[in-house]
């Protein structure tokens, strides 16, 4: 049986175009980072009394974005940049999951009732903390929205070693819609990935 309520982007490039009723706009949407932390804390009771275990991975959700007026920038909890979701640019994630214990995961919410203004955005997650490994994570982002089906993409393209997945591509048609692609390709930081989709903005190290 199919499940109307879910769909999902499982090969490289395929995409999907939001739905909406013609009484509606877009709405907002939530895109959302869930992940399996499986802690190993191998040095035993001491160990992890005195947290010297090893805590697992920590992703980060993030964006790059494109404006219809041109203008450029991410959201991300890394350097502060925690966007708005009612200003400019638009879209704002609402907390930094340090753990990827907290059942909600991370969310990045996307005002689309301002698809005029956005022409493109770019989500992305790279691990902040922890060794980099994709395949122990099990990272999944699921795009939820009023009028449509969910929209799912599992991180399940592991290249270990690399800390930055591009996940997917959000891009606007017409002033009508956005579609989602499914990219998940993996970089060495937010510069490769940056060049790899034509962004043009300049990175410097930052902290949270």
């Amino acid at each position: 049986m199919v499940n109307l309520s879910k769909v999902e982007l499982t090969k490289k490039g395929q995409s999907i175009n939001l739905t909406k009723s013609n009484t509606q706009s877009i709405g907002e949407i939530l895109v959302n980072l869930n992940w399996n932390q499986q802690t190993k804390n191998s040095g035993g009771f001491f160990s992890a009394l005195f947290g010297k275990g090893n805590a697992g991975v920590d992703l980060d959700l993030g964006c790059l974005y494109e404006l219809k007026n041109g203008e450029k920038g991410c959201v991300q909890a890394l350097g502060n940049s925690f966007g708005s979701f009612r200003g400019v640019p638009y879209m704002e994630l609402d907390g930094d999951d340090r753990t990827g214990a907290v059942s909600g995961g991370e969310n990045l919410r996307i005002n689309g009732n301002k698809i005029q203004d956005i022409k493109r955005v770019l989500v992305y997650s790279f691990i902040y903390e922890g060794v980099a490994n994709w395949s122990q994570a099990d990272g999944i982002v699921t795009i939820k929205y009023p009028s449509g089906p969910d929209i799912e993409v599992k991180l399940d393209e592991h290249r270990n070693g690399k800390i930055m997945c591009a996940i997917a591509m959000i891009e606007n048609v017409k002033n009508e819609t956005f579609k989602v692609q499914r990219l998940v390709e993996y970089f060495n930081g937010h510069q490769d990935m940056d060049r790899a989709y034509g962004w043009g903005m300049k990175w410097v190290a930052g902290r949270k």
